[in-house]
Formats: structure tokens, sequence, C-alpha cells
């Protein structure tokens, strides 16, 4: 699959190593593109501006901060028909809770300020460092959820976390990223805030 990654951060690398190594066709763009072609270049990955990114992408990673998502997507230029991966969780500046639920999520709103693109969450609730490390968590696959609400673009999500080495588990339709995003926020709070580090996973995210 050609993905472009959108971010080069800790998750965003993650990504990058993972879909690589798996041969998907990887590239990457963000707002410094010195960055950008600095860590597709560690990855054996391709680097283009916003601008051109999207092209001929047939999936586009989201893995930025979420306050920034919807404005870097639209960086991109036309995204209608576009599959979008969201990775990204509404937390607050200390990390420690979540700024959008109740009635909508991240996810939710990035599809609302995209009505073209068809967005699908996944990955948020793994930590950047397992993603990097790939599926293999203790000799079990470490879980990744996915919501969405179009078949196709689940089917094609459900796919490429198989093909990097996770176990696909379907959320259902959108609308349930308002639980996968305060579980994330489960998880950073065991992870960080509880000092069990970012190897913690408790029985219901592994298989």
């Amino acid at each position: 699959m050609k993905v472009t990654v959108l971010g080069y951060g800790n998750v965003g690398s993650a990504m990058i190593k993972q879909l690589g190594k798996a041969g998907h066709q990887v590239t990457v763009t963000g707002r410094d593109m010195d960055k950008a072609a600095t860590v597709a270049h560690q990855f054996g990955a391709g680097a283009k501006a916003p601008a051109e990114a999207a092209g001929d992408a047939e999936a586009i990673l989201v893995a930025v901060p979420y306050g920034d998502a919807v404005t870097a997507l639209k960086s991109l230029g036309d995204l209608n028909g576009k599959l979008i991966i969201d990775v990204t969780n509404p937390l607050t500046a200390d990390y420690m809770g979540i700024t959008v639920g109740f009635s909508s999520s991240a996810a939710e709103e990035i599809a609302k300020a995209l009505p073209g693109a068809k967005v699908v969450k996944a990955f948020n609730t793994l930590f950047a460092q397992v993603m990097a490390e790939g599926g293999d968590f203790g000799g079990s696959k470490a879980s990744a959820f996915f919501a969405g609400d179009d078949a196709q673009a689940k089917s094609a999500v459900q796919a490429l976390i198989e093909s990097i080495g996770f176990a696909p588990v379907d959320a259902g339709g959108l609308k349930n990223a308002r639980y996968l995003e305060p579980l994330a926020g489960l998880n950073i709070y065991l992870g960080y805030g509880a000092g069990l580090g970012t190897q913690i996973a408790p029985t219901w995210l592994k298989r």
C-alpha cells in the first residue's frame, strides 16, 4: 500500500519503520521538511512537501498532535475519497486528560472537517515504543483497535494492521472512537502517571 505518514515524531517514526519493514511504499511529510527528510532517510522512505504528499497515496496516516491535525491535513490539498488513518488523541497539556469526549471524538471532528475523506481511527491505544518494536508483545500480538463507518476503508486498515504484525480488533463505527480515545488516556496514565512504563498491557490489549 502507498502510505503517506503525516508527522515524524515518536509515533510517526515508529509507524514509518513498521510500514517500511512490511513492504509498504511510505512517504513522509510535515511542517518541517528537513526533519521529515531526515526521518524518511533513516527508514528508507521517501519525503515530499505537504502539497505533493497526498498525490497517489492510498492512505494518509495522521501522526501529529490532535490540535494540529485538521490544519496539517488540509495542507495536503484535496482529500476527497482519501483514506485517513487517525492515530491522534485529544490530550490535555499534561497528558492526563482529554479535551473531546461524550458527544464527539477527535476522529469524528476530523471527519467533520474533511467530509469527503474516509476516516478510520486506529493505533491510538498503542504507545509509540510498542509500535516501534512491532506487534509481538511478550509472545502474543498486541491488539490494534480500529473504528470507522466505511466498510472498504476499514477492510484496508485491517489488512494494514495485520501486515505489520498487530492483531486487528474491529471496534465498530467511528463514533466508538469516543471509547478508544479515553482508553488511550488510561494507558498513558498507567504507563506514565502511575509509573508502570510503556510495556504495560492489560489482558484486553493483547491476544
